[in-house]
């Protein structure tokens, strides 16, 4: 795809209030969304492409290495779904800053009002995102900057307290765009707030991942943030809906454009071959990881487009219950999908 192939693409989902978006890495996420009667702007113009709220908002700047993958993973009896926003490995780093550091003033905020906020990275030393925060609070700004050049998990560190009791703008950025969350940060027994919000989970991050293990990628990419569109069987908070056929239809479509071809053969093979009424024991089911997961979401699909696979399909497919999802950052985390 070309850039201007891909900026239109961006532009177009970026007006649809189903979509979904979140920035960041395996265990630190930002995540976007909208309500269907929810204001919001957009920013169309040279260097800058966004979308904003009063609850946060994502943007995107030079999309021209980006390479868009899409993917599916079994869950359950569901299946998740996404659109990768993908850099090659050897230009996807940020600054992978090990302590809480002062970046002054915020001048790419995506409002206006918020580009005299301080900007401090938190130090989390992650690949392709810099997780940071922004505050004009002056008895916050003095906390942090009086731990600046110390990690934040540090015994006896005050910032990490000030910060959650603060609740902050949290500012995740990539090589090509940023995505913002304006919303209080929740306590750590808390519920995270519906639309914008957060995810650092030291315990995933100590991983060093990427992704999760459940999400195929291409060779040599890394995926630096996610579209997840409209889900035909969940809605945007996750909870089962009537099959919406359009919204399948828009997916696989999509799927085809900017899926594995290996994976989308799987599936038309295992449709065609359900169709005609061959037995189960007669298809060559692949062995590996993804391969299953798309021959499990074809079930799941088929399910609710009919008609429903005959039993020996289910049997042979779902004989291991499925693989379980890794916890949170993972692929059912990217929002509704």
């Amino acid at each position: 795809m070309t850039k201007s192939d891909i900026t239109g693409f961006i532009r177009e989902q970026l007006r649809t209030q189903s979509s979904q978006w979140n920035l960041g890495t395996f265990g630190a996420i930002a995540e976007f969304q909208r309500d269907p009667d929810e204001a919001f702007v957009l920013t169309d113009e040279h260097g800058r492409l966004a979308a904003t709220t009063a609850r946060g908002g994502v943007g995107f700047g030079d999309l021209s290495a980006v390479r868009l993958f899409a993917s599916e993973t079994a869950i359950g009896q569901s299946w998740s779904h996404r659109i990768a926003l993908c850099l090659p490995a050897d230009a996807c780093a940020m600054n992978r800053r090990t302590v809480l550091t002062e970046l002054g003033p915020d001048s790419e905020a995506l409002r206006l009002e918020d580009r005299g906020g301080i900007l401090f990275d938190m130090g989390l030393g992650t690949l392709q995102a810099d997780i940071c925060i922004r505050t004009a609070d002056p008895s916050l700004i003095g906390v942090l900057r009086s731990a600046a050049g110390r990690s934040l998990f540090e015994p006896g560190n005050p910032a990490m307290g000030a910060i959650v009791a603060a609740g902050p703008h949290r500012v995740f950025t990539a090589r090509f765009g940023r995505c913002e969350v304006y919303q209080p940060i929740p306590p750590a027994d808390g519920k995270s707030p519906e639309g914008p919000h957060t995810h650092v989970l030291p315990k995933l991050l100590r991983s060093g991942r990427t992704h999760a293990a459940t999400e195929p990628v291409p060779d040599g990419f890394v995926p630096c943030a996610h579209l997840v569109p409209a889900h035909p069987l969940k809605d945007a908070l996750g909870r089962r809906q009537p099959w919406d056929q359009q919204a399948h239809d828009a997916f696989q479509a999509m799927l085809g454009e900017y899926g594995d071809v290996r994976l989308l053969a799987l599936k038309s093979r295992l449709a065609a071959a359900m169709a005609s009424g061959a037995p189960a024991d007669a298809a060559a089911i692949p062995d590996d990881r993804f391969g299953r997961h798309a021959a499990r979401v074809l079930l799941r699909q088929l399910a609710q487009s009919g008609p429903a696979p005959a039993s020996d399909w289910l049997a042979l497919l779902e004989g291991e219950n499925g693989e379980k999802e890794e916890p949170a950052a993972d692929a059912d985390d990217y929002g509704h999908g």
